[in-house]
């Protein structure tokens, strides 16, 4: 397995670990040093060219998985950066904070919970202040616990993966948009699992779907202010919120061995797309879902 350069031609099926993985519990919401194997988020493999040079992002989730490497890979590009997490996940955010400030840009930490409509207005309005503007809103942060059985599925849960998954999200784009200038980017996480859903994640596939949909209705609405708004549809991808509920732990084994590459995807690989979707290469792409799941049709 090579990683330090993401740039030399390798195979992709063998480039990362393969199944099978120990099983490993952890609490949710989970913490990237207790993955075994380690995954990577671009920590030493990530090579920016200043794609995003003085652009000012807001990244939910940004403490682990895919937003950890959307947020160092944007830093490496040249963005300045507000990090939004849980409070619990404060040592993990502050390790990202580090790689952000080594580039020289500026992070910013506003932990809180999404599920709150006034956290949300008051993380943008905070981002906004602290970055002196707002021109790219990255949603990665999500909710998924696994389920066997519609009877195991409590309301209280299929309440929260919503708020956190749906209803954050437009309370954000909503309380970001008018901060948003001509040539902002909107960039969402929806899933594989909009399109060909797991039966253990009964709430969390269709906020899923959900997400897709409003990507595409508000790429329309905003267009005409010169603001782009995609999504990417992640696979199985190799971060804490797997082992810690997001999977049942009989699958953690084998997990991302049913795609066509025969394994988990690593965030590093998933962050690139993002830096796409937010860079002035990407103008004339808007209210697009882009699949990256090693091989696996979301079609």
């Amino acid at each position: 397995m090579t990683t330090e350069n993401q740039y030399a031609m390798q195979n992709p099926v063998t480039q990362y670990p393969q199944p099978g993985f120990p099983e490993q519990p952890q609490p949710a919401p989970g913490s990237v040093h207790k993955l075994k194997p380690h995954a990577d988020h671009g920590e030493t493999s990530y090579k920016g060219f200043g794609r995003l040079a003085g652009r000012k992002a807001l990244i939910t989730g940004a403490d682990s998985g895919i937003g950890r490497a959307v947020a160092i890979a944007y830093a490496r590009e040249g963005a300045d950066i507000v990090l939004n997490y849980l409070p619990e996940e404060e040592a993990d955010a502050r390790e990202v904070v580090a790689l952000i400030e080594a580039e020289g840009r500026k992070a910013l930490c506003i932990p809180g919970d999404l599920s709150q409509e006034a956290f949300c207005q008051t993380l943008v309005s905070q981002a906004v202040q602290g970055l002196g503007g707002l021109d790219i809103l990255v949603n990665v942060a999500g909710k998924q616990t696994a389920q066997k059985a519609i009877a195991d599925l409590t309301t209280e849960q299929f309440d929260a993966t919503f708020r956190t998954n749906v209803y954050a999200l437009f309370w954000l784009c909503k309380a970001a948009l008018p901060h948003l200038p001509a040539g902002a980017t909107i960039v969402n996480t929806t899933s594989i699992q909009a399109y060909q859903p797991s039966e253990t994640l009964l709430d969390y596939a269709p906020t899923k779907s959900a997400i897709a949909a409003f990507t595409k209705a508000l790429a329309k609405q905003v267009i005409g202010q010169g603001i782009r708004v995609n999504a990417v549809a992640p696979g199985p991808f190799w971060t804490p919120l797997q082992p810690s509920g997001g999977q049942p732990q009989e699958k953690i084994p084998t997990f991302g061995a049913e795609t066509p590459i025969g394994r988990a995807g690593q965030p590093a690989e998933c962050a690139p797309l993002y830096v796409l979707l937010a860079s002035q290469e990407s103008s004339y792409i808007t209210g697009e879902i882009f699949g990256i799941t090693g091989g696996t049709s979301i079609a």
